[in-house]
């Protein structure tokens, strides 16, 4: 059963979730009911695929054994090779999901969600090292993080520590109905832009472009349209799954963050990746991007903090690139949101000693114009249609 994909799925969430909403209206915890049904929509997603079934068993038996195996090592010691290697095994079945069907060879894990997990993974290990988990983690209550099912399959991607004091929080019973209503809300949300916008806009227009426009478009405006037409149809389908994510969760007493918030209003690149896919951003942001910074200060091998965060871009934005696929277009695509964020950068610099882009409202216009645009191009790469 695909997550969210149908509304026998929300029938079977709405039952299963009743006793969770009587027991947050009563006040009372729902964590151990939580952990249950959670294991039974798992079975439902994964259940009709007996090696998706094994592979998912395995894989989170592996990562759970890594989590806690490095956290006791990091209480007593602190080996930077160690702790290179935990990621390194942690990350590892994920590269292999990526690049040995290019190879023409099988793998074992291949299964929905593997990526969101293995961040979730990876970010326990990098926090372990940071020294913030220094409390014994529950193998249940971690097993739970990495297979949160509202979010399992397409994220957002939340973080330990918050989703922590979610799942041992109670609210009083006023607030557990502010979050009940949030949620309904939120499923509202998605079926207006899964069920409804994204369909209208695949079945109507997507589906007849570049090329089938029956002569009522010449090539490049079938090519244009193409690519408006994927852009709004991919952030509706994406935020719709992501806004059933949020809203399954809020009513399971879990404040998920949001993974959109108006991205196509954005002033500026930087100002977009605010707010397009954030907990991925975000992620990429915290965990590759200021590492990396952090380490090349550090050691001094390159003095221009400038060329350090350009080359920390182009780190960001290819590996969020080929985290899509190593097929072309993927890399471009990334390689394209790098320089668009550095061509950003030194605008701005510029822009602060010669004051030759004012801040006001018809800047602001132009500059949400422009950034629509460029973004709307990059999904074009992104789409593959290009090349």
């Amino acid at each position: 059963m695909t997550p969210y994909g149908n509304i026998i799925f929300f029938i079977i969430i709405g039952i299963l979730l009743m006793p969770t909403m009587i027991l947050g209206l009563r006040e009372k915890s729902a964590k151990g009911y939580n952990i249950f049904i959670s294991i039974i929509v798992l079975a439902l997603i994964f259940g009709n695929s007996l090696n998706g079934s094994i592979s998912l068993i395995l894989f989170t038996v592996f990562q759970l054994i890594l989590i806690i195996a490095y956290q006791k090592y990091r209480l007593q010691q602190n080996s930077s090779f160690v702790f290179v290697i935990a990621v390194l095994l942690s990350v590892l079945p994920l590269v292999l999901v990526k690049i040995l069907p290019i190879l023409g060879l099988q793998h074992l894990f291949g299964f929905l969600g593997i990526s969101y997990i293995t961040f979730k993974s990876v970010q326990m290990i990098l926090e372990t090292r940071d020294g913030l988990m220094k409390d014994k983690i529950s193998t249940v209550e971690l097993a739970y993080f990495l297979l949160f099912f509202p979010t399992v399959s397409s994220g957002p991607i939340d973080r330990w520590r918050r989703f922590y004091k979610d799942m041992h929080s109670v609210p009083s019973s006023q607030d557990y109905q502010k979050l009940l209503l949030s949620g309904i809300n939120y499923i509202f949300i998605g079926f207006l832009y899964k069920f409804i916008l994204a369909y209208l806009i695949y079945n109507y227009a997507l589906i007849f472009l570049p090329n089938h426009t029956y002569n009522y478009l010449t090539p490049f405006q079938g090519q244009i349209a193409y690519m408006y037409m994927y852009s709004f149809y991919l952030f509706f389908d994406f935020a719709g799954y992501s806004a059933f994510a949020v809203g399954v969760s809020r009513m399971m007493g879990i404040q998920t963050p949001i993974n959109f918030n108006r991205p196509f209003s954005s002033r500026n690149i930087k100002d977009f990746w605010n707010r397009w896919h954030m907990s991925l951003s975000f992620w990429f942001r915290d965990y590759v991007y200021m590492r990396f910074v952090f380490w090349m200060t550090k050691k001094k091998w390159i003095q221009n903090k400038y060329a350090i965060s350009y080359i920390g871009f182009f780190l960001l934005f290819f590996l969020m690139g080929i985290w899509h696929g190593l097929e072309w277009h993927f890399v471009v695509y990334g390689l394209y949101h790098a320089l668009l964020i550095i061509s950003f950068d030194k605008f701005e610099r510029w822009n602060k000693k010669h004051k030759f882009w004012p801040k006001n409202k018809w800047t602001h216009a132009i500059g949400v114009f422009i950034t629509f645009n460029t973004v709307c191009f990059g999904f074009y790469i992104f789409s593959g249609t290009l090349f």
